[in-house]
């Protein structure tokens, strides 16, 4: 899912007279692309929080001490 597209990238492609179209269909797959990597961080953060309270209903410390370090080490990406 990791894409390497900037926006430098999209001045290039606008600048170069290309098509309108040509841009738009970038700039498109950019936002896509921005798009599922924030759905995908959202789904896991969700698990880990599902996990998180199924640990500690099984008074879990363990399980609980792993997931929350994973749920803050996802927080610090954003």
């Amino acid at each position: 899912m990791e894409s390497n597209y900037s926006y430098a990238e999209f001045l290039k492609v606008v600048g170069k007279n290309s098509s309108t179209r040509h841009a738009e269909k970038l700039l498109n797959e950019i936002y896509l692309d921005l798009f599922l990597k924030h759905i995908h961080r959202e789904q896991i953060k969700e698990r880990l929080l599902t996990l998180i309270d199924i640990s500690l209903d099984g008074r879990d410390e363990q399980s609980f001490r792993l997931y929350a370090e994973k749920l803050a080490k996802a927080d610090e990406k954003d």
